[in-house]
């Protein structure tokens, strides 16, 4: 099926099912403990046996000698596998490190070896005792000093605009802003650990891993293995969280296929934390210069967002400026991104790539302005709103209420009682309020599905789309039920199976809308399949209450299924909506802090997110969503900062101990508020994604709160008491 003309009236409409709020249908398997992640898998009958990840101890040069002869005699060991032994292996296409094999280092604690043993115990003590000499050469680890070597990166990664002139409107203009901000290296912090279990028949693989994205590691594995795709059963149907850090193939799955393979056992792998934050993916820290000109009317005319950040040889920027693009309007713009080469672990997606970062910057920016000009934050914000693409006026926007989520959220936190900058005190407390607009592009992927009606009147579900913690299972559920016209508890979800139909995976906040649309479309065939057998219109047939009904005609689901059932298959793919509608999600972040007068402590008193994002399938897997990404928001404003040896070029805090994150002392009650809509140029579900938006704008509202309590303004995350006290006013 293809979705390439708006959706009209369809069977999602009914919203008996779908938009409801049913909790989740495998939420009673993981409160008891019966989901089973990656590293619990224990339905073979040969044992397993364990390896351990040796990772490099230098962050750039080559391995010289690596002798492993005492990691072999060690006890219990079964195998030793070297980056060296196995020599230079292929990448995958999303992968810009080398995840194993050959003598190059680039990055602090690369996978250089595995040892497989009986027990962990005995794998961890023996890859202890693997030595290994290095050539070791001169590294570059700072962003900051790498700014001006920072290069403009290839046109497919769109790394400038311009609209108008830029230079003379801002020159011209009355009020002006021209300020910096850094965001700094941030780690996925996901509880479960990337982990794999390999399982070699002959030359067929099974692997059970933790994986976002089933079809791309299953492709990418192939490839560095050198292996045929179709050899290779990939399960991932639980995910102890991922954010971005599981979207691509990692170390574990390949240390656990070559290790397996070479111990002739099933083995299982682990990342101890160290290797999962100096050996995955990370947030890359950025520095974005933003200037803004406009008029005493407040009205922008010239706004321009420049980022820096840094990435290994062949690797991405962070799409910073990419908001900026979109969020406001104003004639005359610019924005552009530069490259800096690193040799730090490799920087690519976590939650909301490009916005998240980048309203840490423009959100601020925008409340400076604001001051600037003496206006209320809020209205400056209404004020150069835009129904269209601002670099590209021709198109309007599919849906656009971020001035709603604003007046509604205003009026929801009791915006009108907020004070001037260091005005309001509660005790030894300075108080404040602050917001934050909220803007993710809506993106969709392709999406297959399976659905299988049997003559009980079950409904079975098969996609590889996988769950992360988002709900995918439930409203996968409720997609079906509504199509079929059945309860959900009539429906069964199986996800995360490379022998399922592929779909868009969990990531980029296409997840939800895209796999819907996907079992929409399988549904569809399935309908039409059930209503051919039975002689019916499939047209006006109609299913509900377990039944379907065409005229007087009534006739049972299972009866319809006959005694072999019936299986519809089909995959949703999308025309070119894009280009005559931008498709967007917006919202608004409201907070109020209380800032420590003697200490500078921050804590957060009240949160409220606001949120236009088409659609809501279900609207407690989607509160779920926001108020987890809105805790996310909350860490990298005060906490949350991967700390950079300069010198050594790691990670220095690379475990959770090290790596702040909230916890619940530092979340207070959170309100969330979905605006009601549904947008038909978007999917036939009219949904968009919502996780990521949750966190995009929360860390600048927490900033501009800060400065509404202190009169401080802090434009380098996180905000931690070092850049607070010094400013406080006088408690004596």
């Amino acid at each position: 099926m293809k979705f390439d003309t708006p959706a009209t009236t369809n069977p999602i409409d009914r919203l008996k099912v779908v938009g409801q709020p049913i909790h989740r249908i495998d939420g009673e398997l993981k409160t008891s403990g019966q989901a089973r992640y990656a590293y619990e898998w224990n339905d073979l009958d040969t044992p397993y046996a364990y390896g351990y990840p040796v990772g490099a101890a230098i962050a750039k040069g080559r391995i010289k000698i690596m002798e492993v002869a005492a990691a072999r005699r060690a006890p219990g060991v079964l195998a030793v596998v070297t980056a060296l032994d196995v020599g230079s292996l292929a990448k995958g296409e999303y992968n810009t490190a080398n995840l194993f094999g050959g003598d190059k280092i680039q990055h602090y604690h690369q996978a250089i070896a595995v040892v497989v043993a009986e027990t962990f115990e005995q794998a961890r003590a023996a890859a202890a005792l693997v030595d290994v000499e290095y050539a070791e050469e001169v590294g570059r680890f700072d962003l900051a000093a790498e700014q001006d070597a920072a290069v403009k990166p290839d046109d497919s990664q769109d790394p400038d605009t311009a609209v108008g002139n830029f230079d003379a409107a801002y020159n011209a203009a009355q009020f002006t802003l021209d300020e910096t901000y850094t965001t700094p290296d941030q780690s996925h912090a996901m509880m479960e650990p990337h982990a794999s279990i390999a399982a070699w028949q002959g030359e067929d693989l099974t692997l059970w891993t933790s994986s976002q994205m089933i079809d791309w590691w299953r492709s990418d594995l192939a490839k560095t293995l050198g292996i045929d795709k179709e050899k290779i059963h990939l399960m991932s149907p639980y995910i102890g969280g991922g954010f971005g850090g599981k979207l691509f193939l990692r170390a574990d799955a390949v240390l656990a296929a070559l290790g397996a393979k070479a111990a002739n056992r099933p083995v299982k792998v682990a990342l101890p934390r160290p290797l999962v934050m100096n050996n995955t993916t990370h947030r890359p820290a950025t520095i974005q210069r933003i200037r803004i000109g406009a008029e005493p009317d407040g009205k922008i005319t010239a706004i321009a967002h420049e980022s820096w950040s840094g990435d290994l040889e062949g690797g991405v920027p962070e799409t910073a400026v990419n908001q900026t693009r979109l969020l406001y309007a104003g004639a005359h713009r610019m924005t552009a991104m530069r490259l800096a080469t690193l040799d730090l672990p490799e920087g690519n997606a976590m939650r909301a790539p490009g916005e998240a970062p980048g309203l840490m910057a423009l959100e601020i920016a925008m409340d400076e302005m604001a001051e600037k000009l003496g206006m209320d934050p809020i209205q400056f914000r209404i004020l150069n709103d835009t129904q269209v693409d601002p670099e590209k006026p021709e198109r309007p926007f599919s849906q656009r209420d971020l001035i709603g989520c604003l007046t509604v959220g205003a009026e929801r936190f009791g915006w009108s009682a907020r004070g001037k900058p260091g005005s309001t005190r509660d005790g030894g407390w300075l108080v404040g309020m602050g917001v934050g607009a909220a803007f993710r592009n809506n993106l969709v992927m392709p999406s297959g599905a399976r659905v299988k009606l049997d003559n009980a009147g079950v409904v079975t579900v098969e996609t590889d789309m996988t769950d992360i913690g988002t709900g995918s299972y439930t409203i996968i559920a409720q997609t079906a039920a509504e199509m079929m016209g059945i309860a959900v508890d009539k429906v069964t979800v199986r996800l995360g199976d490379s022998r399922f139909p592929v779909s868009a995976g969990s990531g980029g906040q296409f997840g939800a809308n895209s796999a819907t649309s996907g079992v929409y479309a399988a549904c569809v065939k399935l309908r039409g399949l059930i209503a051919q057998k039975l002689g019916f219109n499939s047209e006006n047939a109609v299913f509900e209450d377990g039944k379907v009904r065409s005229g007087n005609r009534v006739v049972d689901l299972a009866e319809a299924a006959g005694p072999d059932g019936l299986v519809g298959e089909d995959k949703m793919e999308w025309g070119d909506l894009t280009k005559t509608h931008q498709q967007s999600t917006f919202g608004a972040h409201f907070v109020e802090v209380g800032v420590d007068m003697a200490t500078g402590e921050t804590r957060i008193r009240r949160m409220l997110a606001v949120c236009a994002a088409g659609r809501i399938l279900n609207p407690i897997t989607a509160r779920s969503q926001v108020i987890g990404a809105m805790t996310m928001g909350a860490g990298g404003a005060l906490l949350e900062e991967l700390a950079v040896d300069t010198r050594r070029g790691f990670f220095v805090n690379h475990d959770l101990a090290g790596y702040e994150v909230p916890v619940h002392a530092d979340i207070p009650h959170q309100d969330v508020i979905f605006m009601d809509e549904a947008d038909p140029m978007s999917s036939p579900m009219k949904a968009k994604g919502v996780g990521e938006l949750g966190l995009c704008g929360v860390s600048a509202a927490i900033a501009n709160a800060i400065h509404n309590a202190t009169g401080i303004r802090a434009r380098h995350y996180p905000i931690t008491l070092d850049k607070l006290i010094g400013g406080l006013p006088d408690v004596s």
